[in-house]
């Protein structure tokens, strides 16, 4: 769910372990004041996605069915409620976030009120529920951490004078080690969007189908928004908060540009190599294996 927050660590890392050893900092008193300001990044990160994607806390009278949404499948999921959060971006998405400072959020944005049902919203709602359930924030929080203390110390080490042979080596060690377990901080985000629309499946009535049609609608709509010239990378600063990656939306919408049934089309698809190499860079799961898991609660 959190990858692009490993990246987002890793430069703040990086930016503030620098700043750190040149005013004279040890290694260790660097590394307190690199985990001290990732957490208070995260505390206040909120906010900043609020001013980045246009957010605002939903009016109950005019979301009032939204508000209805939220409190059944907060009570089924065992959560408290979370805020109600609406996005003024066009493009069809949805995401969780929030911190200890923020409270718990869910922002859905106009763009998906726009193409999506009642009960489509619904599931895709469920899917956020999930994120929340789960603890992914926290989880991806600390998950993306570590690699990116890896890397500064590499850094640090491979540009060390003293014994520069040895540091050098262990320098570059600690790089490619960072760099691995970056790879896995993806994994990790990939898992746990599978357990998310599992989540969204279980707890309401052909969840997995209601599901299954929200993410291919979603798809289609955002891959026709870029066809039609809109820009959709502008807002993929966040992308791994999203249900959906816009960034695959072209990509996905030639999968899905013939479909009849999008569902069935899907579903009858195979991922090959290409996909294959692509989904191991990526945050979210490919959209077919994504349809193809659901099917197996929809049964």
């Amino acid at each position: 769910m959190l990858g692009t927050l490993a990246v987002v660590i890793g430069v703040t890392t990086l930016i503030v372990g620098g700043l750190a050893i040149y005013f004279g900092a040890d290694l260790m008193a660097a590394a307190a004041l690199i985990v001290l300001v990732n957490l208070a990044q995260w505390m206040f990160a909120p906010y900043l996605i609020d001013a980045f994607y246009g957010i605002s806390e939903a009016n109950p009278h005019e979301h009032g069915k939204l508000y209805e949404i939220l409190r059944e499948l907060s009570a089924k999921s065992g959560i408290k409620i979370p805020k109600l959060m609406i996005s003024r971006l066009p493009i069809p998405n949805a995401f969780a976030y929030g911190s200890p400072l923020a409270g718990n959020r869910i922002a859905v944005t106009q763009g998906l009120l726009k193409i999506l049902d009642e009960d489509e919203i619904s599931a895709v709602i469920g899917h956020e529920i999930g994120h929340l359930k789960h603890r992914d924030v926290q989880l991806m929080m600390f998950a993306s951490l570590l690699p990116a203390l890896l890397l500064y110390l590499g850094y640090i080490f491979s540009y060390s004078r003293s014994d520069r042979g040895n540091r050098g080596l262990l320098g570059l060690g600690l790089i490619v080690l960072g760099y691995l377990l970056q790879f896995f901080v993806l994994g990790l985000s990939r898992l746990r969007e599978y357990y998310a629309d599992a989540h969204s499946a279980l707890i309401q009535e052909d969840g997995a189908k209601k599901l299954q049609k929200a993410l291919a609608k979603i798809a289609v709509a955002t891959g026709s928004l870029a066809l039609k010239g809109l820009n959709v990378n502008r807002y993929s600063q966040f992308r791994t908060l999203f249900i959906y990656d816009p960034n695959s939306s072209i990509r996905d919408l030639e999968l899905l540009s013939k479909a009849e049934h999008l569902v069935e089309e899907l579903k009858s698809s195979e991922v090959g190599l290409f996909e294959s190499i692509v989904e191991f860079f990526s945050t979210h799961p490919n959209i077919v294996k994504r349809i193809k898991a659901l099917e197996a609660y929809a049964r």
